[in-house]
């Protein structure tokens, strides 16, 4: 007999059998709780109105992270805590200063989507503890949160207010007790309705269980693969779920390489890589998809997932990040350019599973940038993302790598516009051949995002101002070249 899913909510253990492995978090709570506060805007992850917070215990501490509950399994909450909207009043019923806040300066409009926006600002208001948000703290923390009745201005101001309200503390120890009395000694499998959801604990249970069922399904953060089940209504079938195997969940730097593991969420892997690289990925981390999106996802599925206008393939690659591949019979790693086979085909072997990235750090010779380019600054999906990294010995190109998604069916380095910067000097003789050669490197599409004119211009002025902001003789600042990313 399986054993049922266990989580903390509303005061409780709750205890979930005979629900289909992949029933949405918010198709729990709406049916089966009756906490029909959390709302169903596009059942995408796009909206927000359907924002939960979802508390773990991570290395030891209390993890609260806001996430999408329509594409979040019921199954993925084992020894985990779930809060939604109807827990922000206190038992006596007064408003939680969130609550206070978006009250005070008419921060509902038509409703629908307030509840989502209001435990975005919970996730915030906990974070802060007490100190003011800045205005891009509080643009990062709403922008999985969007208002059909465009009312933001009162929402931002109610982000403002709640700081200014008489405090509510949040109970991170007994929160802490709750969650280690839910944690179990190893892995389970949750069995239901013919299908079979394994949650291994450690690296030999999820290998052993990847060798035993090698055509299950990997699941990480279910970003992506939520949307299989919401919006293609697919049966995924038997899945192996890797949220819980802490050793996913590492970072390590030795030897010039940070190592990031596969389950190593994408908030905390861009945070990670950011303390290296402030300059060059942080406003990339800002406008990859939206908190609650970075919080449930993780950088190895977005490299597993392998789409073409994944936003964190061209930088990896420009950088010379490898990917590490485990197994029944141990590792194997290879450059992760050489991973991405064809459209949706990667070099992944039968048992095998995305165990860790390992990304180079920072060297002086090296001058590295990436941009993204999208109709919209906030969770919009990439018409064209661009990465170069050029190796100089004074004002001579050693070596160049350049790659691009959304150029491609596949994110794809451009060989043609790297040899001709090979060998030559960093002037703009030189970037005007690899300019020209970009155009020999890719044939790109035209879709909703962008014409293949338009890619293609504004991947080889992406080219130009990388070259103005690293130019030996007289580098611009970035504030002075924006405009060189246009068409």
């Amino acid at each position: 007999m399986s054993q049922p899913i266990r989580f903390f909510h509303q005061g409780a253990v709750r205890e979930v059998r005979d629900v289909a492995p992949t029933q949405t978090i918010l198709q729990h709570l709406r049916e089966d709780l009756r906490c029909t506060g959390t709302k169903e805007g596009c059942a995408e992850g796009d909206c927000g109105a359907c924002t939960v917070m979802v508390g773990s215990l991570e290395h030891g501490e209390v993890a609260l992270k806001a996430v999408n509950a329509c594409i979040g399994f019921t199954a993925t909450l084992d020894g985990k805590a779930l809060f939604t909207v109807e827990d922000l009043a206190a038992s006596d019923g007064s408003l939680h200063p969130v609550q206070q806040a978006l009250v005070e300066c008419h921060g509902s409009q038509c409703g629908f989507c307030t509840p989502g926006f209001a435990m975005s600002l919970w996730g915030m208001y906990i974070k802060q503890e007490g100190q003011q948000p800045s205005r891009c703290q509080i643009d990062d923390a709403l922008s999985g949160n969007l208002c059909r009745c465009t009312g933001y201005r009162p929402i931002i101001d109610a982000a403002r207010r709640m700081g200014e309200l008489p405090p509510v503390s949040f109970d991170r120890a007994a929160l802490a007790q709750q969650l280690a009395s839910l944690q179990r000694a190893q892995g389970f499998t949750y069995s239901a309705q013919g299908r079979q959801f394994h949650l291994p604990r450690t690296l030999d249970e999820l290998t052993q269980l990847r060798a035993a069922h090698p055509d299950a399904l990997l699941l990480a953060g279910s970003t992506d693969v939520g949307l299989w089940v919401t919006k293609q209504l697919r049966t995924l079938g038997d899945v192996i779920y890797l949220g819980q195997v802490d050793a996913l969940k590492t970072v390590n730097e030795a030897d010039g390489v940070i190592e990031i593991g596969a389950g190593v969420s994408l908030q905390d892997a861009y945070a990670a890589l950011c303390r290296h690289y402030p300059d060059e990925l942080s406003e990339l981390w800002q406008r990859f998809a939206s908190l609650p999106i970075r919080n449930a996802g993780t950088l190895g599925g977005n490299v597993a997932n392998g789409s073409p206008i994944g936003d964190s393939m061209p930088w990896l690659i420009a950088l010379g990040a490898r990917v590490v591949m485990g197994s029944a019979d141990g590792t194997r790693e290879l450059a992760l350019e050489d991973f991405y086979l064809g459209y949706q085909q990667k070099d992944l072997r039968l048992g095998e599973f995305v165990q860790a990235l390992r990304v180079p750090l920072p060297r002086a010779d090296v001058r590295f940038r990436t941009w993204k380019l999208a109709k919209r600054f906030d969770q919009d999906i990439s018409a064209v993302c661009a990465a170069f990294a050029v190796t100089l010995d004074g004002a001579a190109i050693v070596d160049a790598r350049i790659a691009f998604g959304g150029m491609a069916a596949t994110p794809k380095r451009a060989a043609n516009a790297e040899a001709a910067l090979r060998g030559k000097a960093w002037s703009e003789v030189t970037l005007r051949a690899a300019m020209d050669a970009l155009s020999s490197d890719y044939t790109p599409l035209s879709d909703m995002r962008a014409s293949n004119t338009y890619r293609m211009r504004t991947a080889q002025n992406l080219l130009r101002r990388f070259w103005l902001e690293t130019r030996v003789d007289d580098p611009l600042p970035a504030s002075a070249v924006n405009v060189f990313a246009g068409a």
